[in-house]
């Protein structure tokens, strides 16, 4: 199947046939929409642990006794320390993210400073990603500079009851909805392999093109002990990720797909492929309650694959 250069609405049908075409030829139909350029991000995890929220993946949440470290929400300086060591590393984007539904009232002009410490940092833009917001707590992260907001969908709205039933698909939709009305650039991305089917991830790359975010983190799942997906690490293999990646990016070649969570669970062999055809992100160091790849790793990876590192 030939594939024009603009190829915004294609069918599920047509998008499910992709999927299941040679895996050879469905990357370097990916590949056309590609840039040669990779942008990096990194994170810290401003506040961990006890969130209200039952989603099945996650270790930080208060219905599972998962073995993670928590604490309140940490100190500007140490945001602005961990913000100068991201771009010295070669991030453009940094994150600040915390555990929660929705930002606490008491702590919200607390991470209104975390963000402009972020703000100070040049050549760095602000990232958020701190639950569900409402109309207020919107505008004003708008207007103390937030660049980035982080929120995603996380899987496919036919499939989320069976991951989470204290918030729904649509909360999450329309959290997203307000951060394109205040201006901010939108960062809004799944996790695959949480049991979902192969027709559910060409709906979540469907879904995610009425959306269009900016940035499309994918993430695969860690199955963390002792939550309700902690057997779950048998749900997606490498080359069905590899497939995803490529209808991802097909059906939104305008946004940039992003490597976080569980990407070391595919072979370095199987990271590179990814990022010359499919993946032009990459959130670098260690995630919120997983491990990652060393910033030092990533930069190498990048100059072998001849890429550019946007500054």
């Amino acid at each position: 199947m030939e594939i024009a250069v603009e190829n915004k609405g294609l069918t599920k049908e047509e998008l499910l046939d992709l999927y299941n075409s040679d895996l050879d030829t469905l990357l370097e139909l990916s590949k056309q929409f590609m840039s040669n350029n990779i942008e990096i991000c990194s994170l810290v995890n401003a506040r961990s642990g006890k969130c209200s929220q039952d989603c099945k993946y996650c270790a930080q949440s208060s219905h599972y006794r998962t073995d993670i470290e928590t604490y309140p929400l940490i100190e500007p300086e140490k945001v602005l320390e961990a913000a100068k060591e991201a771009k010295a590393h070669g991030a453009n984007h940094f994150a600040v993210v915390t555990s929660g539904k929705t930002p606490e009232e008491e702590n919200f002009d607390k991470i209104i400073e975390l963000i402009k410490e972020i703000n100070k940092v040049d050549g760095l833009s602000s990232c958020a990603s701190i639950g569900i917001l409402n109309d207020e707590d919107a505008k004003k992260l708008a207007e103390a500079g937030l660049k980035r907001f982080h929120h995603n969908i996380n899987t496919a709205e036919s499939y989320y009851p069976n991951v989470c039933s204290t918030h729904t698909w649509k909360d999450r939709v329309e959290t997203c909805k307000l951060v394109r009305k205040y201006g901010m650039e939108l960062c809004c991305g799944v996790i695959l392999g949480m049991g979902e089917s192969v027709e559910q991830r060409v709906e979540m790359a469907m879904e995610l093109a009425q959306i269009h975010p900016d940035s499309i983190p994918i993430n695969i799942l860690m199955p963390i002990p002792d939550t309700p997906f902690e057997n779950y690490g048998d749900k997606i293999d490498e080359e069905n990720v590899l497939r995803t990646l490529a209808i991802f990016k097909i059906a939104n070649p305008d946004s940039v797909l992003r490597f976080c969570g569980g990407r070391m669970r595919l072979s370095e062999q199987g990271q590179e492929k990814a990022l010359e055809c499919c993946v032009e992100g990459i959130m670098t160091g260690n995630y919120l309650t997983t491990t990652g790849k060393s910033p030092e790793e990533d930069l190498k990876t990048v100059k072998k694959l001849g890429k550019n590192l946007l500054k």
